[in-house]
């Protein structure tokens, strides 16, 4: 999977005999990954990777209760790597590891959980967490899927559903599923009597059960000038929108309206208290509104977590497709398959998810690099 790396900002500092160099800040999907000199990534350019010297380190995992694994590892070990043992130690079997995931989160002093972004597989997740400390952040595993009908894949095995009643139970806690009074009363009688199969029966029902939840962010949609409050999964993005008027307006906008979408990075600002650079990114997508196409903008620090999630839903339908389409194949009498397979290649050939091209574009202004992302090029 391609990811977007960028360097915003450079920085001229003094040797410690007098002479001078410039450090290079490298950012991946918006975060600071590390801050190297020129001859560094030009060893990087000629040798596809950095020299990170291994060395045996612990890495806290936490889990979705405040409860955390820690890990013997060592630091030039890959985010899937780190899967495998936290999985492994944690009982989890391995067909299912695909369900799940490494996140960096932060929990704020107000309560408010959020997910920053979702770890790369290639990701070394110990060098990244030391280029994140300045942001409080912490790696957590989480279920990695945006259709809530998966969770009957990972019924047979008491790892797994021990981690989708956590996770569940966080996410009522801080406020991203909203049950109702009759269901939330029901919701606590299975917590009290720790019947976790029910629960989590019983929590599909709930709305955004199974959604990622995103900060506040702003957007253009129905106008400039709004704030939105975000939830991505189950085929839809759903927002409740607030109007410069302070008038609030629930959007729904439905996957399979979405033609195609991009990121873009739109500078980097200076944090306060030498605090580094901050990123500012936007997610725009094309969609179908009523009988005409429009550009919907949201300016959000997680534009790559909601490609992510875009990317994801997208391949989740893509595979159930074709897994009905398959099952269709078997069933079906064999004078009716070449005429189904014609209708299909159609319908995916006008599916709407555009390949579009890289579009680089530099500014004038020293040390700013501004880059137009499109979906597959991440």
């Amino acid at each position: 999977m391609k990811m977007h790396f960028s360097i915003p900002v450079s920085e001229q500092l003094l040797e410690k005999f007098g002479g001078r160099y410039v450090l290079y800040s490298v950012y991946l999907e918006g975060f600071l990954l590390c801050k190297v000199r020129y001859s560094q990534l030009h060893h990087w350019n000629d040798q596809d990777t950095f020299k990170i010297k291994t060395q045996r380190a612990s890495l806290d995992i936490y889990l979705a209760d405040g409860r955390n694994v820690r890990l013997d590892i060592q630091t030039s070990d890959t985010a899937e790597r780190v899967l495998e043992v936290v999985s492994c130690k944690m009982g989890l079997s391995r067909e299912l590891i695909r369900y799940f995931s490494l996140f960096f989160i932060q929990d704020h002093s107000s309560g408010v959980l959020s997910v920053v972004k979702k770890v790369a597989e290639f990701e070394l997740p110990y060098v990244s967490l030391q280029s994140m400390k300045e942001s409080n952040c912490k790696i957590g595993i989480r279920k990695w899927y945006m259709d809530p009908s998966h969770d009957k894949m990972l019924m047979n095995c008491s790892s797994s559903v021990n981690l989708l009643y956590m996770q569940a139970l966080q996410e009522i806690e801080k406020n991203w599923v909203k049950p109702t009074d009759g269901q939330m009363q029901k919701l606590k009688l299975l917590q009290k009597a720790a019947n976790k199969m029910k629960f989590l029966e019983l929590v599909q029902e709930v709305q955004h059960y199974g959604y990622i939840q995103l900060d506040p962010c702003t957007c253009d949609y129905p106008e400039v000038g709004c704030s939105a409050a975000v939830h991505i999964g189950n085929n839809e993005i759903s927002c409740c929108i607030k109007l410069p008027s302070n008038q609030t307006k629930q959007a729904s906008f439905k996957i399979s309206r979405v033609r195609c979408w991009q990121v873009t990075f739109l500078g980097a600002i200076t944090r306060p208290k030498d605090q580094g650079y901050e990123q500012t990114l936007e997610l725009r997508f094309e969609y179908k509104d009523s009988d005409s196409w429009r550009w919907i903008v949201f300016y959000t620090k997680q534009a790559f977590l909601l490609s992510s999630c875009l990317k994801k839903i997208i391949s989740e339908q893509l595979m159930k497709t074709m897994k009905e389409d398959k099952e269709m194949q078997i069933e079906m009498p064999e004078s009716l398959k070449s005429k189904k397979s014609s209708i299909q290649q159609s319908q995916i050939a006008h599916s709407g998810f555009i390949p579009r091209k890289r579009i680089l574009v530099r500014s004038d202004e020293e040390d700013n690099v501004f880059e137009k992302i499109r979906e597959e090029d991440l």
